[in-house]
């Protein structure tokens, strides 16, 4: 395996709706979708799509939305071995609710996901000694992302973070044992507690991590582009110009076309550049894996930009 993701997956259940009810109304809306998402997964499909051998340790519940979460996963080209069910508990979902103005309210029940556990990267340990790169995310528990990165580091195997959804107790030691930390410009300021909207605001709170003994930081900034901060140097990579459709999961899409390329090449800013193309693309569509696009369909998106 090139990559393996230990993280998350949701089913997102996404109305679409002209108008929010007010309590105790009951509103006819015209649009429902079902979608398969989750950070996890969706760095997981992203990496897939581009080409990269993928295998993922997440949790799915005990109910009618497992089957069909493992056989995305397969369909998609991850190796699914160890997606394993949580009895008793229900999947991940994120109900989602999008108004005519194209924003979004979503609440998230982790379900499953909450019951990823260290015991889970015992049982895939074998396997995950042969990847090259982990990712991980925070939308399973501390003490397993804690736990992973230890593993990580005992099998010399690099580690990409991404602090999301941020939590302001991240222990930042253990952030500082990865190869990679990729927050976007909200999470960067929950971890910091800086402001953060200019680009020289960006790098003071930027910096303040590095001080803290980071070795690289990404950061991605949405239409701005992306930001590599390594001890003294500064790397900026500009946005890739579209018109956007849906930016969910746009983030993700980086993080999986990132993943694949660093493993293939090894060079950062190359990566970073792919990368944010690849995200560019995927907010032209509506939806969060489905808009991913494969290799194929990549390239032809890159001939025109």
């Amino acid at each position: 395996m090139d990559i393996a993701v230990i993280g998350s997956n949701m089913v997102d259940l996404i109305t679409y709706t002209n108008q929010l009810p007010k309590a105790g109304e009951t509103l006819e809306a015209p649009d429902f979708a079902i979608g398969c998402g989750g950070k996890g997964a969706n760095q997981a499909v992203a990496a897939a799509k581009m080409g990269a051998s993928v295998m993922m340790v997440s949790k799915v519940g005990d109910d009618l939305f497992a089957p069909n979460t493992v056989a995305n996963l397969q369909q998609q080209g991850v190796d699914t071995r160890f997606v394993t069910t949580a009895p008793g508990t229900s999947s991940g979902v994120a109900p989602i609710f999008v108004d005519d103005q194209s924003q979004n309210r979503i609440l998230i029940i982790k379900g499953a996901n909450q019951q990823l556990k260290p015991a889970d990267i015992d049982a895939a340990a074998e396997a995950l000694k042969s990847c090259q790169l982990i990712i991980l995310q925070l939308e399973i528990p501390l003490e397993t992302v804690y736990y992973a990165i230890d593993f990580a580091r005992q099998h010399d195997i690099k580690v990409i973070l991404n602090p999301a959804p941020a939590v302001a107790d991240l222990n930042i030691e253990y952030a500082c044992k990865c190869d990679f930390f990729m927050p976007n410009e909200t999470e960067l300021e929950i971890l910091t507690g800086m402001p953060v909207t200019t680009d020289e605001e960006v790098k003071l709170a930027g910096q303040s991590l590095l001080k803290r003994g980071l070795k690289n930081l990404i950061i991605t900034l949405g239409g701005r582009g992306s930001l590599w901060m390594s001890g003294d140097n500064v790397h900026q990579v500009a946005p890739t110009a579209v018109k956007a459709v849906d930016t969910s999961g746009a983030g993700d899409a980086f993080i999986g076309c990132f993943a694949h390329e660093l493993v293939k090449s090894g060079d950062i800013p190359a990566a970073m550049a792919q990368a944010s193309a690849y995200a560019a693309c995927s907010v032209t569509g509506r939806g969060t894996q489905r808009s991913y696009p494969d290799a194929e369909t990549f390239q032809r998106f890159l001939n025109v930009h």
